[in-house]
């Protein structure tokens, strides 16, 4: 069965990956042509800002899905329970964070951008992070059942409710952009569908997976053995965030909304690239954290290490090459006018992420084995 759900996981992971792009093929130039460089630049700005929150996370959601994974194998259940009520009161509280850290944010938003942006653009990212934060707000304590369905691999369940919503939300995006609304209104349907879907996940959870939390019991022992973990994570997580959005903010500030709109369809593009690696991968920490529960031989792990890798190294350096030789004239249909710097950017981050891409089978082997530190401080 869980042989099953790894399998379908994965292949309904490509399934994903292939509509996403689809959808993108013919729903994001429509996007960028309603909005223009300047709404879409907006738009971008205020979601790699709130990026930043993220790391709120400190590295628990990837913790739970381990712990999850690793008591489940024990058969340690009143342990799990515990654990989930003690992330779920601590997400509780770095929800809270995230209202105060967001709501600062959001009343300096004039001192930040207001020498390259108007008025009316500094007040429309001023509601635009008000709305991201409240969202993020939501999803921290909700998040945990998402990583709860993780660790018991029902990978199906996931990748249906992903597909399903990726499907929804450019139709409805559609709708809004016909009569008018602008980056706002993209904003409020992404966040409704977001807690539309940490609902589901909810409800998932509760009645077909009959979980329970238990509250009351906080281990501090074992918060710090699971803080330890997590720090490493963390840490590579605000690594990956300075990395991935911070160009957005410094062009923001100095070049203006249209540089950040060239900028972030390079990034899309990216993550694009980036998803037909991390569809693989995804979905193996529950399996390699009960290898090393277990005790699997350093060689079985390797051999997964090893195929992983090649079928990576496949996927990746064809879509790369293809995209060598047709990338040019594909921005330029596909984004439009304006937007051609787009091609060389993008060809910066494939060719300096192929090797790491086809290794990241690694990081989920690095993350079983709790040795997380060696990669975060080698980033650092």
């Amino acid at each position: 069965m869980m042989i099953n759900q790894l399998k379908a996981g994965a292949a309904l992971n490509y399934v994903s990956i292939m509509l996403n792009m689809v959808v993108g093929l013919v729903y994001t130039p429509y996007m960028l042509r309603m909005l223009g460089q300047s709404e879409y630049g907006l738009y971008s700005l205020a979601a790699s800002i709130i990026a930043y929150l993220t790391v709120l996370d400190l590295g628990f959601g990837n913790a739970i899905v381990r712990y999850t994974a690793k008591f489940e194998a024990e058969g340690k259940k009143r342990e799990q329970q515990e654990m989930f009520g003690m992330f779920f009161l601590l997400y509780i509280g770095i929800g809270l964070i995230a209202i105060v850290v967001g709501t600062l944010l959001s009343l300096n938003v004039d001192r930040m951008f207001s020498v390259n942006m108007t008025a009316l653009e500094v007040n429309r990212t001023r509601i635009m992070l008000w709305l991201m934060t409240f969202n993020l707000a939501f999803t921290f304590p909700m998040s945990i059942w998402g990583s709860i369905m993780t660790a018991y691999e029902r990978f199906v369940f996931q990748r249906l409710v992903s597909i399903v919503r990726c499907v929804l939300n450019p139709v409805v995006m559609i709708l809004l952009l016909v009569v008018g609304y602008k980056a706002v209104a993209m904003v409020v349907v992404t966040t409704l569908f977001n807690i539309i879907t940490l609902i589901i996940n909810f409800y998932y959870c509760r009645y077909k997976l009959y979980v329970k939390i238990r509250f009351g019991h906080f281990n501090s022992a074992f918060l710090k053995e699971v803080s330890i973990y997590s720090f490493w994570i963390f840490l590579n997580a605000i690594i990956d965030r300075i990395y991935w959005s911070t160009g957005q903010f410094v062009l923001g500030m100095y070049r203006g909304t249209v540089a950040v709109a060239v900028y972030s369809v390079a990034i899309q593009l990216t993550q694009m690239f980036m998803m037909f690696s991390t569809a693989i991968s995804g979905v193996f920490l529950p399996k390699v954290t009960a290898m090393v529960t277990y005790g699997g031989n350093e060689k079985e792990i390797s051999d997964l290490f090893i195929r992983t890798g090649r079928i990576q190294y496949i996927v990746m350096s064809f879509i790369l090459s293809a995209f060598v030789v047709f990338g040019r004239p594909f921005i330029r249909l596909w984004a439009g006018e304006g937007y051609e710097e787009a091609y060389y950017v993008s060809l910066l981050f494939f060719f300096s992420l192929l090797i790491p891409l086809i290794q990241n089978l690694g990081i989920t082997i690095l993350q079983a084995r709790n040795q997380m530190r060696f990669r975060s401080v080698c980033y650092v």
